[in-house]
This record gives C-alpha cells, sequence and structure tokens, in this order.
C-alpha cells in the first residue's frame, strides 16, 4: 500500500497500524498526489490511501488518471471531511473506499482489507460516511463510469452511496448554490428567469429533502459543502 497525506504524523500513526497487521504492508508515502501517479507506476501497489485536501494537483482528477493508467491499484480515499460532494466526487472517480480520520483506526483496517480482498466491485464506507449516506442505489441508476478493463466487472453490491445532496435535481442544486452566496428569492429568481413562487417551492423541497428547518441553516450548508464557492 501507498499512503499519500501531507500530515506526517497521520502517515506515521497509520504506518505503525499497519506494521501491526502482517496482511498490510506500506511500501512508501508521498507528501502531495505530484508524483502519485508515477510513483504507483514505479511501486505498484495494490492499494493507495488517498487524502483529498492537500497541497498540489486535485486528488479526484489524479485518482481518475490512476484507474485509467493503473487499474490495479485500487483507491481509497481517507479524508478529515464527509462532505456530500466529497463522496459522490469519490465514487465517480473509480475510487474503491471513502473514510474519515476520525473513524476507529480499526476500523480503517478492516475496511482497506475489505477493498483489498473484494472482487464485486463494492464501494466500501467507513462507519461515519456510512451514517452520512442512504441506502445505496445500484449502478444501473447512477452515474459512475464503468470500471478499467482489468478491474474485476461490478457485482450485484457494486452499488452508488446516496446522500442528502445527491437527491437534489440540478435545479435545486443551483437554488441552493445561489442561497449560499446569499442571494434574496427575488434575486435568485431574477437570476435564473424564474418566478418568486417558483423559487420557493425549490426552496421548500430542497429544506425537505437536506431535512433542513430554515433558509439560514441551507446558507450554512451550501458554504459547508463548497457550493457557495462554485
Amino acid at each position: 500500500m501507498l499512503c499519500v497525506d501531507d500530515h506526517a504524523v497521520i502517515i506515521e500513526g497509520l504506518k505503525a497500524q499497519f506494521s501491526l497487521d502482517p496482511s498490510i504492508r506500506c511500501i512508501g508515502s508521498l507528501s502531495s498526489a505530484e508524483r502519485l501517479v508515477e510513483e504507483v507506476g514505479r511501486l505498484k501497489p495494490d492499494l493507495v490511501l488517498l487524502d483529498i485536501e492537500m497541497p498540489g494537483p486535485d486528488a479526484f482528477e489524479t485518482a481518475d488518471r490512476l484507474r485509467h493508467m493503473h487499474p490495479r491499484t485500487r483507491v481509497v480515499i481517507l479524508s478529515a471531511h464527509i462532505r456530500d460532494g466529497y463522496i459522490d466526487a469519490a465514487f465517480k472517480c473509480g475510487a474503491w473506499g471513502y473514510f474519515a480520520k476520525s473513524d476507529e483506526l480499526s476500523a480503517i483496517i478492516s475496511g482497506i482489507r475489505e477493498v483489498a480482498c473484494g472482487r464485486d466491485g463494492t464501494f466500501v464506507l467507513g462507519p461515519k460516511v456510512k451514517k452520512r449516506c442512504r441506502p445505496v442505489v445500484p449502478h444501473a441508476t447512477g452515474v459512475r463510469p464503468s470500471p478499467p478493463l482489468r478491474r474485476v466487472p461490478a457485482g450485484p453490491s457494486d452499488a452508488r452511496p446516496v446522500t442528502p445532496l445527491s437527491t437534489l435535481s440540478m435545479r435545486e442544486v443551483e437554488v441552493l448554490r445561489l442561497i449560499g452566496k446569499g442571494l434574496t428569492r427575488n434575486q435568485i429568481a431574477s437570476e435564473l428567469s424564474r418566478e418568486v413562487k417558483t423559487i420557493d417551492g425549490h426552496q421548500k423541497r430542497i429544506m425537505r429533502k437536506l431535512n433542513v428547518g430554515s433558509r439560514s441553516d441551507l446558507m450554512r450548508l451550501a458554504i459547508r459543502e463548497g457550493l457557495a464557492e462554485a
């Protein structure tokens, strides 16, 4: 396994934990994804444990490159953040799992072993990430890219995790994004060339789907998910 994280303490802690498990061997580490594709080509690890908020190239784009260039290597996301957009992006880029750094190390180790040994293409979630997601739906109704040629074909258990944010329509996401930017209902209606009552209807559906009780909570959620930066 190759560990990629810009926090040396995290990497050393993981290495120490992995050393106690003979089935997992850490063969290297990187502090960014900048040379990740090249290092995977050189070291040929079975698995890459990848942080997603580091200096340098976008981790999701790099994971997607790995999926095509080194399809035998499986990527597992390990992040300090549990965001709907991150979980969805991890799935779309071909990662095999998503874990929170706040998960117990034993749960992370168990999940890594499940990814390494799994042959049905299951997208493995850490305990805290799993709590964020709703029951999964088959890929037939999802949008995950086709797996690489050398990857074992996905089985019935290979499914897209459904986060609250992923239940929104494209229009609802756009309305939520504008709410996050601080626009009023009148300004959003003008921006999208819609009636104010139409925007009100979108907002009510968004609040219901996300189980949010107020517009200010919607604004905070949009900011937390990074929608206000788009």
